[in-house]
């Protein structure tokens, strides 16, 4: 499966020590299978006057038996606990890799009226739903990153 990381840079050698901890997934290598939507994350570094770059990987997804992997196939109260966790910085689990819908800033905003108790969870659930899809890819350990590989970038 062909997956995109978008930032300011080429990013080549994917690795864990440039990650932040408090983030949808938890700490790791965020990638998306739908191209546009990388394209999307890279308009953040073009408003900071930064270049935008695209960068390509195959992942083979034959090899990563092997590997624990979460996949939340919608948004669903076991994908907003996972989230609320993450974010909060409470995830103890040894995921290899999570998969699953963006926490965007729709999606934030109905985050926090949830944290801030203003909605209660069906609520909450029931306004995600109506979000645009999307995916991302989140590669949590080495052994994750090991079955990216590069093919190039493209500037956008």
């Amino acid at each position: 499966m062909k997956v995109y990381h978008g930032s300011w840079m080429e990013i080549a050698e994917p690795d864990l020590k440039h990650s932040r901890t408090d983030v949808d997934f938890g700490k790791g290598f965020y990638t998306t299978p739908l191209r546009e939507q990388a394209v999307k994350w890279c308009g953040k570094f073009k408003r900071r006057g930064k270049q935008g770059i695209v960068t390509t990987y195959e992942f083979d997804e034959s090899t990563s038996s092997s590997l624990k992997i979460l996949s939340f196939d919608s948004y669903s109260e076991e994908w907003l606990d996972f989230i609320l966790k993450c974010r909060r910085k409470q995830d103890s689990s040894d995921y290899d890799i999570v998969m699953g819908g963006v926490a965007n800033d729709k999606v934030f905003n109905t985050v926090e009226l949830y944290f801030d108790h203003l909605i209660d969870k069906q609520e909450a659930i029931k306004r995600l739903r109506y979000e645009k899809p999307n995916m991302q890819i989140c590669f949590r350990s080495e052994r994750a990153l090991k079955q990216l590989h590069f093919e190039g970038s493209f500037e956008v």
